[in-house]
Parts: C-alpha cells; sequence; structure tokens
C-alpha cells in the first residue's frame, strides 16, 4: 500500500511539474509551434503515454488536422483529417467533453485501428480544447497497453488543454491583430501616393490608383512597395527642390 501510494504521489508530481512548465512556455516568447510541441511532450511524459498530439480544427473544412505530436510515427502524424462527429476526438468537439476508451483496437467509433495495431496504442483519453465554450481542436493520449484513465488524470489534461487553447486564442487574435494593422498602414500610404499622382501629374483619384496598381502588378511589387516609392521619390524631389530654392537665395543675396 505504502509503495501504490508512494508511486501515486510521485505521479502526481510529475502531473504538477508538466503543468507548471506548460504555463511557463505559454507566457513565453515562444513561438505557437514550439508552445504545441512542448505541451505533447511534456504531457506525454506526465501521463505516462506512448504517442500524445494536438488536433486543431480548420473551420473552414469542418476538420481536425494533427498539429504537434512527439510521435516518430509518419503513418499517425500523417494520418488523414478527422470531420466533426467522427471518430473520438470528432465526436469529443461536437459533445464538448472528454473522452475516455479504454481499448481502441476493439472500439467501432475509432476510425484508424491499423495504425493503432502497428504502433500499439490501446488506451486513449481524448480532451477537447476550448474557449468560452468554443471547441478549437482536441488533445488525445494514447497507453500501450490497456488503462483506466482516473479523474485526476482526465483533470490533469484537460487543465493542459485549456491552457493551451488560450495560448491558440491568444496567437490567432495577435496574428490578426497584426493582419488588421498591416492592411491600415497600406490603406494610409496607398491613399498618400495617390495624392502626391494626383498633383504631380494631374490624375483623377482613380487613375491615380489605377497607375499604382498596374507598376504593382507589372513589377510583381506590393501595392504598399510601390507606394513607398513613391512617397520616397516625392519627398527626395522636395528635398532636393528646396536645396537649390535654399543655394539660389543665398547666391542672389
Amino acid at each position: 500500500m505504502a509503495l501504490k501510494n508512494g508511486l501515486k504521489s510521485g505521479l502526481f508530481e510529475e502531473q504538477i511539474k508538466a503543468l507548471f512548465k506548460i504555463s511557463k512556455a505559454i507566457t513565453s516568447d515562444l513561438y505557437l509551434e514550439d508552445i504545441l510541441r512542448l505541451i505533447v511532450t511534456v504531457t506525454a511524459e506526465a501521463l505516462g503515454s506512448n504517442i500524445c498530439s494536438l488536433m486543431l480544427l480548420d473551420e473552414k473544412n469542418s476538420e481536425l488536422v494533427v498539429r504537434a505530436t512527439q510521435s516518430v510515427s509518419d503513418e499517425y502524424n500523417k494520418k488523414p483529417p478527422l470531420k466533426i462527429g467522427e471518430g473520438i476526438a470528432g465526436k469529443v468537439v461536437k459533445e464538448n467533453r472528454p473522452i475516455a476508451v479504454k481499448d481502441i483496437q476493439s472500439e467501432k467509433e475509432y476510425k484508424h485501428k491499423d495504425i493503432a495495431k502497428k504502433e500499439g496504442l490501446r488506451s486513449l483519453l481524448c480532451v477537447p480544447l476550448a474557449v468560452k465554450n468554443k471547441v478549437i481542436g482536441v488533445i488525445n493520449c494514447y497507453t500501450p497497453t490497456p488503462h483506466e484513465f482516473t479523474e485526476t488524470e482526465i483533470e490533469v489534461l484537460t487543465t493542459i488543454a485549456n491552457q493551451a487553447a488560450v495560448a491558440i486564442e491568444n496567437t490567432e487574435l495577435l496574428v490578426k491583430s497584426q493582419v488588421i494593422q498591416e492592411e491600415l498602414e497600406t490603406r494610409k500610404r496607398v491613399e498618400r501616393a495617390k495624392g502626391i499622382l494626383m498633383e504631380e501629374e494631374k490624375l483623377t483619384e482613380e487613375e491615380a490608383y489605377l497607375k499604382i496598381r498596374k507598376y504593382s502588378m507589372d513589377r510583381r511589387k506590393t501595392m504598399r512597395e510601390v507606394a513607398e516609392a513613391i512617397i520616397l521619390a516625392s519627398d527626395m524631389k522636395k528635398m532636393v527642390n528646396g536645396k537649390h530654392a535654399h543655394a539660389h537665395k543665398a547666391k542672389v543675396n
């Protein structure tokens, strides 16, 4: 009994350490792909899993795709996406609740029994990645022998999944924010470049825009690059004209 309690205590400590490592990674400057890789590696160690994977939902195609795993199995890593409601992971997304399966090799709803047999996978714990009740993916933990997942293990993996979901959502929001900012900056520069062409070449607003777009397509440059070149050329011209005017004034005086 003492040995059993000692093993449980040691496992619990490993799980707490795993949560700490993941929390630290999520608040670091690591790239999202590195964070996801760290999550599956640490989770596999903490729960004694021979394969741990993180699948994210591709909303456009309503499919779950493997985004990170510590597995070296090419077959598992390249397994086809799952539709929402399809297989165990698809069901977890649809119902937004953890599902534990003691033997996936005999589970009729598990989709890739051939890979499970080849890789020696027996039990599966799959939990949803959810932010504000919106499921964005799942974490899968497989064991090599039949295993009854405890409430503590389910809670630990759910906590990890919640942290991962927040990290993913925050990163996506940041990327969207940066894209919007880039679009606004591009629009400002194009507007300024149009104004310069309208003033210097007496073009209409539409003609100025079409000229920038044509130059962009012909030279394979972005609209922003073309606009910045027009602005720079205009600023240089003003600077040169200003120097000439100053020199002429000094000469007259």
